[in-house]
């Protein structure tokens, strides 16, 4: 018996180890694409990137109100209105420089000054990766994005469109 418990024990341990490093990466790239963009905004600039720590909020070690870009503390919310712009957002980290390490879909209100976030859903293309990564519980859902984010996001959104536009 004390060998089955031992066992198990070490295994439980070693599926732990993995999560506990990835979750020292970190974020070396973020990409936005979609919406109204014909090519995609890349940043790179690590005083942006610590600002949107991907390992806060449901799922992590954190109890964060607010973390990753998203306001945690108020909850899921309705689908925002389907004429705004659906951009791509997707993180990168060292080990994952080809291939985005998390992916959710942003979108802004300019009228309200409100930015919304979604997280992959069931049957939503990046659903298995981001769950494998990080499984928040929420996945399928609209929050409130971060404010900083959407100050952050919103001016780099705006001057793509603008310079396409010309």
């Amino acid at each position: 018996m004390k060998g089955i418990f031992t066992a198990t024990f070490v295994l439980a341990a070693m599926s732990v180890v993995p999560a506990r490093l990835a979750a020292k990466e970190k974020t070396t790239k973020i990409t936005v694409t979609g919406g109204n963009l014909a090519t995609a905004i890349e940043i790179t600039d690590s005083r942006i990137l610590d600002s949107f720590n991907l390992w806060t909020g449901p799922g992590t070690s954190s109890n964060e109100a607010d973390g990753f870009i998203v306001q945690w503390s108020r909850g899921a919310i309705a689908e925002p209105p389907n004429r705004l712009p659906r951009y791509q957002i997707s993180f990168y980290t060292e080990r994952s420089a080809e291939r985005p390490f998390y992916v959710v879909s942003y979108c802004y209100d300019p009228a309200v000054r409100r930015g919304y976030v979604r997280f992959p859903g069931f049957l939503d293309k990046w659903y298995p990766q981001d769950v494998d990564t990080i499984f928040c519980g929420v996945e399928g859902n609209w929050f409130f994005s971060r404010t900083i984010w959407d100050t952050t996001i919103g001016p780099l959104i705006s001057r793509a469109t603008a310079k396409e536009a010309k």
